[in-house]
């Protein structure tokens, strides 16, 4: 004698409808963040340079805030056995864009190394959304 029907049970891959988690998020923020280093050596005028740093410290908090997204919202466990160097490499991708990293450096090849990490949590990522 139950009113209400049983309730169905779904599974999804991901939180929200793929298609909308993207590591490219992350890649631009981390592409302005080398551009303005790269802008910071260049220039020695003391505005521009302290402009210059509180733009490249917001930028570096957002790629960090996309890899979040990307490490808990859309890999999940699967992933994660698959992959087993994932976490380890988100890891190091959001310190390459604190403050030991890209949010603390003007050195251009913190960017670089910060997009370098990108590129390899990209490879994975495209790798999971093949068929």
């Amino acid at each position: 004698m139950r009113i209400l029907p049983r309730p169905l049970v779904a599974t999804a891959h991901c939180d929200l409808p793929c298609g909308v988690y993207d590591p490219a998020q992350a890649r631009i923020e981390a592409e302005s963040v080398k551009a303005i280093q790269e802008k910071y050596q260049g220039n020695d005028d003391p505005d521009f340079r302290a402009r210059a740093v509180e733009i490249k410290e917001q930028r570096s908090d957002l790629v960090k805030h996309h890899l979040w997204v990307l490490w808990t919202d859309y890999f999940k466990p699967p992933h994660f056995e698959k992959y087993p160097e994932l976490h380890e490499l988100f890891n190091k991708a959001t310190k390459a864009a604190g403050a030991a990293g890209t949010k603390g450096s003007n050195d251009p090849a913190t960017g670089q190394a910060l997009l370098e990490y990108i590129d390899q949590i990209e490879q994975v990522f495209w790798e999971t959304k093949k068929p």
